[in-house]
This record gives C-alpha cells, sequence and structure tokens, in this order.
C-alpha cells in the first residue's frame, strides 16, 4: 500500500510532481479546433440539444394539432396529422444540427463555399 507523506517536504514534492503531471497532460490534450462551429460544445451538450429540438417539435405539433381540432370539433383528426408533422420537423432540425456539427468550414451550413 501506499505510504502518507511523512512530512511537509514530501507533501510539497507530491504536489509539485502532481502540478508536473497536471501542465504535461495538458500540452497533450487536443484542444478543439475554434474554427469549427461547435467547436466550444461537449457531445452531450449537443445530444440534449437535439433531443430538445425533437421532442419540441411534436409538442409543438401537438398543441396546434389540438387546437384546431377544439376549433373545428375534428378531435384525432388535425392532432394526429400535427404530431407526425412536428416530428418531421424536429428530425428536419436535428439533421441541420448534425450537418452543422459535421461541417468542417467555419461557414454556416446552406451558403456556397465558392464564394
Amino acid at each position: 500500500m501506499a505510504e502518507d507523506p511523512r512530512s511537509d517536504v514530501d507533501r510539497e514534492a507530491d504536489a509539485a510532481r502532481l502540478r508536473d503531471l497536471e501542465d504535461r497532460l495538458s500540452r497533450l490534450t487536443r484542444k478543439p479546433e475554434a474554427n469549427m462551429p461547435m467547436a466550444g460544445y461537449d457531445k452531450a451538450h449537443v445530444a440534449w440539444r437535439m433531443v430538445t429540438e425533437i421532442v419540441a417539435g411534436i409538442m409543438l405539433g401537438a398543441g396546434i394539432g389540438y387546437g384546431l381540432d377544439y376549433v373545428f370539433g375534428t378531435l384525432p383528426v388535425m392532432l394526429i396529422l400535427f404530431i407526425l408533422l412536428g416530428f418531421v420537423a424536429g428530425i428536419k432540425v436535428m439533421m441541420r444540427t448534425a450537418a452543422e456539427l459535421g461541417s468542417n468550414s467555419g461557414k454556416p451550413p446552406g451558403t456556397d463555399e465558392r464564394d
């Protein structure tokens, strides 16, 4: 088993070794490139953004469908139709986010790269 430091000198030496190790590790770790659109985001944040986009599309479609069904008196028809349209819209926005994540240039997706 590891022994506890015997004195303050040993503790300071251990702390210096740890700081040196942290410095070496920070130099070796790859930093995200700043020219990419989502370089500063963690993958989990991007995944939650995609989940939120698709759920928001479905909920918005359900709200609009229920409202139209309430106005016209056709309860399940518009609700089902607009839930499906909200799902499709959520997938479309999610794919746009994935394309933005995968683009190599600093330009937003949809712009012409020949300019």
